[in-house]
């Protein structure tokens, strides 16, 4: 007999659809892995290349080679929403032998989340393209946050550092 999954996805107060805890959560909490289909940077660029235009995304970097593509083969972690003042990180696990197309993403509690509460993190887009105006509202962050910055996009500087 399996437990109940600890999260539920539902109608979000921050955007569509939100992941929440169904009980409460101990900081340090391996909650969900981001699952979805295995493709390379080309064909996501050949499949999605609009240039960060939609300003919605299922696309999660893996590493410098492979994408992982929660439109197919995703799960409930797709709908964990970004914050700017998150409660959840998203952790990167390396395969141990070395093989990139077995690494995997684990979304992680920051914090004690207490039952009921949306479940997020920092997305930290970074677009190659410039962030113009119009994309930082095309990709318009609503978390509320007191330290919202009003985009989901990050500094391309910051990414350097």
């Amino acid at each position: 007999m399996t437990a109940a999954s600890p999260i539920v996805a539902r109608r979000s107060p921050i955007h569509g659809t939100g992941v929440f805890a169904r009980r409460k959560l101990a900081a340090d909490t391996q909650v969900i892995q981001y699952r979805g289909k295995l493709l390379t940077h080309d064909e996501a660029d050949e499949q999605y290349g609009d240039g960060g235009e939609t300003g919605h995304t299922f696309l999660f970097t893996l590493n410098e080679q492979y994408i992982l593509d929660a439109n197919t083969r995703g799960n409930d972690a797709r709908w964990i929403n970004h914050s700017c003042d998150p409660n959840c990180q998203a952790v990167l696990y390396e395969n141990q032998n070395g093989d990139r197309k077995k690494d995997r993403v684990v979304i992680e509690t920051l914090r004690e989340i207490k039952r009921g509460e949306e479940l997020t993190y920092d997305y930290g887009i970074t677009l190659e393209v410039r962030h113009t105006a119009r994309l930082k509202k095309i990709w318009a962050c609503r978390c509320g946050s007191p330290n919202c910055t009003g985009t989901m996009l990050k500094s391309k500087q910051a990414k350097k550092k």
